[in-house]
């Protein structure tokens, strides 16, 4: 990533990274021995890079500020929670909407980036924009290298 690169992705961050609230996402595991933080993280720099390098030219602020936000659930989920059978892998998308919106405010665009993630495995949460595709595309690539990394 260029110089240039990195500090427009610096400026996109900033105001989700400046939040404190978002520093919790350290708190939790991900995938392996990565925290949820630093999974996110991943995801945005990835999401941004490969708009970049394809040329997609996205909303960069939405596609950036939905994939800090993708998994903005704010609980362990290797502990069952209270209240719900749902897997976690079925449920953890409109859990992150909801709290990313209610934290955050996210628009029309970024809230289905945050919802539709988990596609193909919630069949019915559709991407719809590019923004969205990329930040799925980008959350299965960070996933499965990390969880290979275990």
């Amino acid at each position: 990533m260029t110089h240039k690169h990195k500090e427009e992705l610096n400026n996109l961050m900033e105001n989700v990274l400046s939040d404190e609230r978002f520093d919790r996402l350290n708190d939790f595991m991900a995938h392996g021995r990565t925290s949820i933080y630093d999974h996110s993280m991943r995801v945005a720099r990835l999401s941004f890079l490969i708009n970049e390098r394809l040329r997609l030219k996205s909303d960069k602020k939405s596609l950036v500020k939905g994939a800090l936000l993708h998994d903005y659930y704010l609980y362990d989920w290797h502990v069952p929670q209270p209240g719900t059978k749902k897997l976690h892998g079925f449920s953890h998308a409109e859990d992150a909407m909801k709290k990313a919106h209610e934290h955050f405010g996210l628009t029309k665009k970024e809230a289905n980036i945050v919802y539709s993630h988990m596609w193909p495995l919630n069949i019915t949460h559709l991407p719809k924009s590019k923004e969205a595709w990329i930040v799925c595309l980008a959350d299965k690539i960070c996933s499965l290298q990390e969880t290979i990394k275990r």
